[in-house]
């Protein structure tokens, strides 16, 4: 049973009433609820394999999110090669809300200002239908490599990784976003259940610290926002500190903005560990206050400008060598629309690159982005050697080489362990190990074996 602090139960029943008080603190004697949202790239509920997976896991639909469903703990999907192949996120049901409530639509700039470990980027992704540009943030590194796996994970190919703390990028990309997520650093009240020593590190003087932290954040959201735009603040956390009266402080500062929504989401109300989240919708027109709409539209032109000049001769060089490879494993692949070669020493990116946004190498330069865009791979000694993220971003059947296995084949576990595979006679070059028939990773065929080439770190022991 979690150990709750006195000060935090006094709180609460401050803020509930004895009566409900005592109904939530007997929330933290149940077992916590356990959720997964499916990939629609990949699987979606029309899919003819999902009742199969349904069965597996004990999926129930979660209400509030299309693509969200509950499982049975005992499943441990984390553990099923599906998971591996990005076919869901695990992600905490009730927040699951505020990427639905964000709205994110096709072919928009979308920011995620505080994005690891990916739940909402890889949510927001799904909602984007592969069309715009999603910008996701993390300013620790260790948090954002664990955020660029995920968007890499789930095959996410229009998707930007970079690593900042928010002030830097309110001033080099003012007015940028149509919409921008801020799921903010909390007190993290409603993980005490999931995550009991959580608990033991609560205080009042955290609550304060968090809030403070928060309306910083939010200054430079609202910078970012375009007049029009949707900015959309979470925590997981209960008091009102962090919550309504931050929300609060942050519509008296900044004027040209209103709340159009207000959700709470409280354990012993719904099957969820809780969540706040505020729709706060900025006036088309604004106000000038926020970073001005004059000065946005210059850092936009400069923008434009920097990208019309010539192109990056070796970046074009190694395009061309994927092109090759391509051409002869991927013959039904093609790049996505609204894009550049971008290379980072030896390793290939495309650079998504919407018409009008201004992301463009050159806006990238002196910031730290773990991903700029999808990885295509490696070129070394004049050979290109495709990246894990490719695989994982392609269909089977885009591959002109392929080698399918159900689930709980030896062959897929052999994959997974970073062991070779004896290859069908004649098989020779790259090509896709597939589960089921969705892409795990890369082989390369030859003497009779396919050569594992699965990364190492996400090899199982």
């Amino acid at each position: 049973m979690t150990r709750l602090p006195p000060e935090y139960i006094e709180r609460i029943r401050l803020l509930l009433g004895e009566r409900e008080a005592e109904v939530f603190l007997h929330t933290y004697q149940k077992p916590r609820a356990f959720g997964l949202r499916l990939n629609p790239s990949k699987l979606t509920a029309r899919d003819e394999r999902f009742p199969g997976i349904a069965k597996r896991f004990g999926l129930r639909p979660v209400p509030w999110c299309e693509h969200g469903y509950y499982y049975e703990e005992s499943s441990r999907p984390g553990r099923h090669p599906y998971h591996a192949a990005g076919l869901y996120y695990i992600q905490e049901p009730s927040a699951m809300i505020a990427a639905e409530l964000l709205d994110p639509q096709p072919g928009e700039t979308v920011l995620d200002l505080a994005a690891a470990p990916g739940g909402k980027t890889t949510q927001i992704a799904a909602r984007m239908q592969g069309q715009g540009l999603l910008v996701a943030n993390e300013i620790h590194p260790s948090r954002a490599k664990i955020l660029a796996e995920n968007v890499e994970r789930m095959g996410i190919a229009n998707a930007l990784v970079i690593h900042s703390a928010p002030g830097p990028l309110a001033e080099r990309w003012p007015e940028a976003f149509d919409r921008i997520m801020l799921d903010a650093p909390c007190s993290g009240e409603g993980m005490f259940r999931k995550d009991p020593e959580a608990a033991l590190e609560w205080s009042v003087e955290a609550v304060k610290a968090c809030a403070a932290r928060q309306r910083n954040i939010l200054r430079d959201a609202a910078r970012m926002l375009k007049p029009g735009g949707r900015l959309v603040y979470s925590t997981c956390t209960f008091n009102r500190e962090e919550n309504e009266e931050t929300v609060r402080a942050f519509i008296e500062e900044f004027p040209e903005f209103e709340l159009a929504r207000e959700e709470r989401m409280w354990p012993h109300r719904l099957e969820g560990e809780g969540h706040y989240v505020a729709v706060l919708e900025k006036h088309p027109q604004g106000s000038g206050s926020a970073s001005g709409s004059g000065k946005g539209e210059r850092a936009r032109e400069r923008s434009a400008a920097r990208k019309s000049g010539k192109p990056d001769k070796a970046a074009e060089a190694a395009l061309r060598l994927f092109r090759e490879f391509a051409e002869e494993s991927l013959p039904r692949f093609r790049l996505p629309e609204g894009g550049s070669p971008l290379l980072f020493g030896e390793a290939l990116y495309w650079l998504p690159q919407p018409e009008g946004a201004p992301f463009g190498a050159a806006a990238l330069a002196g910031l730290r982005t773990p991903r700029p865009g999808l990885h295509l791979g490696d070129v070394r000694k004049g050979r290109f050697e495709p990246a894990h993220a490719l695989a994982m971003a392609v269909r089977a059947d885009d591959a002109a080489l392929t080698a399918d296995f159900p689930a709980d084949s030896p062959e897929i576990a052999a994959y997974l362990r970073g062991e070779s595979i004896a290859s069908p006679e004649g098989a020779k070059g790259w090509g896709l190990l597939a589960v089921d028939g969705w892409p795990l990773g890369w082989f390369k065929a030859s003497d009779g074996q396919l050569k594992n080439r699965l990364p190492k770190g996400l090899r199982s022991v």
